[in-house]
Order: structure tokens, then sequence, then C-alpha cells
């Protein structure tokens, strides 16, 4: 796999934050850290602030599942588990079982960057190591915990769904709507902002389109599933309008913020 190998073992180790406690905050069911890995405090930064899901890039290099946004950016410290799958589960003892106690559900989205059945195999059995703290499907039957983890990106769907007990679903499409698979395998609908929309965020959103979104969510909500866009316009007025529509996540860099703007929406209630 060309991927830069060789500049793995000449970066220098960088530490991984430890787990600490940050102070009290209300959960953002609705706020989704997009390229969360990227903060100076991947995963952390976002539980600060409230955060309900998280998003990791993962690579596949040497057995290793690496998280970072192009291979030059991955170090051989920086994994998924270290990340967060191991973090997380010892906030969720700390918090009683949960990620924020007495919250609502978190998810972890993680986008497969490498080839898609290798990798998804690799991830299985990462997940397996957490099955204390991960939403778990057996034979069609979910149980929810702690942690439920969507896979998006490079997403081989047979082997994804292949295992008896599965701890991943699937990040799913607009064309899913249409199609079979049950909530519990595909449990968002997630597309590009500028795929579905012509609206930048400025100004006022043209009515055709407002309707279009709507019509698009009332969809996914009417089968169960949940709705994200990415490189949506990250603005008050696009965040107003998606908020409106029952947009379920609202996908972010700006962790702060969304996190302002989502309290003070709530507070004018």
């Amino acid at each position: 796999m060309l991927l830069g190998l060789a500049c793995l073992a000449l970066t220098a180790p960088v530490s991984v934050s430890p787990v600490r406690a940050d102070p009290p905050v209300v959960p953002l069911a609705r706020a989704h850290a997009h390229n969360d890995y990227e903060h100076a405090r991947p995963l952390l930064d976002a539980l600060g602030h409230g955060f309900c899901s998280v998003e990791a890039d993962i690579w596949l290099v040497k057995g290793e599942l690496l998280v970072g946004h192009t291979p030059l950016s991955l170090k051989p410290e920086r994994t998924l588990e270290k990340l967060y799958l191991a973090p997380l589960r010892e906030r969720i003892k700390a918090q009683g079982g949960a990620v924020y106690r007495n919250g609502p559900p978190f998810y972890l989205m993680i986008d497969i960057k490498t080839d898609a059945k290798e990798t998804a195999l690799a991830l299985e059995k990462v997940l397996e190591k957490y099955s204390d703290i991960l939403t778990v499907t057996t034979d069609g039957k979910t149980e929810p915990k702690a942690v439920t983890v969507v896979v998006s990106g490079n997403r081989d769907v047979k082997t994804i769904a292949a295992p008896k007990v599965r701890y991943a679903a699937i990040d799913g499409r607009p064309a899913d709507l249409a199609g079979t698979a049950p909530a519990h395998m595909v449990p968002w609908v997630s597309e590009s902002w500028k795929a579905l929309f012509k609206w930048d965020g400025t100004g006022a959103m043209p009515d055709a389109e407002r309707a279009k979104l709507r019509e698009l969510v009332a969809k996914a909500h009417k089968q169960g599933r949940k709705v994200r866009f990415w490189a949506a316009p990250e603005t008050p007025e696009a965040w107003k309008e998606l908020l409106a529509a029952g947009v379920d996540f609202i996908n972010t860099d700006k962790l702060a913020d969304l996190a302002k703007f989502l309290r003070e929406a709530e507070a004018k209630k």
C-alpha cells in the first residue's frame, strides 16, 4: 500500500492527550465534530463542548488503524484505539456507563480511507475488543450501548453486514431511502450539501431548496434514519435552516461557534 510509510518511522512522536475531567457540560445531541482528530485534543475538545458525535478518518497501515486526514499526516501512535476507543471506554466507566451521565446517545463515525474490505475486516477485530461500550446488533436485534459506531467513506456493505454479531452500522446516502436496508444497518443518511443545494448560507434560503431539504429529512425520519450533510455552509443562517428542518447532526469544524449557537437557540425556546 503506497501511503508514504517511510515517513512514519521518521516522524517524531507526538503526545496523545490523556483523558481528564472537563467541567460539567450539557450535551448537544445534534453537534457533529467533522474531522475531529484535527483539533488540539482529539475527542476531548469535542466532549468539552458537549458534542455527541465525532468523526475520525482511518487508514490501514501495516495492520494498524491510524487516524489522519492524509497519508502524510499519519503517525504510528495516533491509532483509532488510542485516540478514541480507549479514552471513550475510560470516560464511560467514570460516567456511570454513558459518555455523558444520563445524556443522549453518542456516535463515533469512522471514515475508511483505505481498501474498503481489508480495512473493514481490521476494524471489526478492533471493535470486538470494545464490545462492553459499543452498540451491538445480533441476528437483526440491536442492543444500544454507550457508543454507536457508524462507518462512512469506503464502505464495503457486505463485509460490514456479514458478522452475526455486528458492532458497526453504515452511513448511507439519499439513494438508500429508496432501498430496503433496515435502520439498524443504515441508521444515518449523509450527503454533500453541494450535491443537493446551491444556497451558500448567506441571505435567505430559496423556498424550493428549503422544501427539498425538509422533504428529505421527513422521508429519512419516517424510516427511522438520521440525516447529516457534509460541506454545508458554516453560518448561523445555515444552522438555523438545518435546525428548523430537523437535520439530526450539524457537521462542523468550528466546535466553539456551533456549541454557542446551539445553546443560544435552546435558550430561546
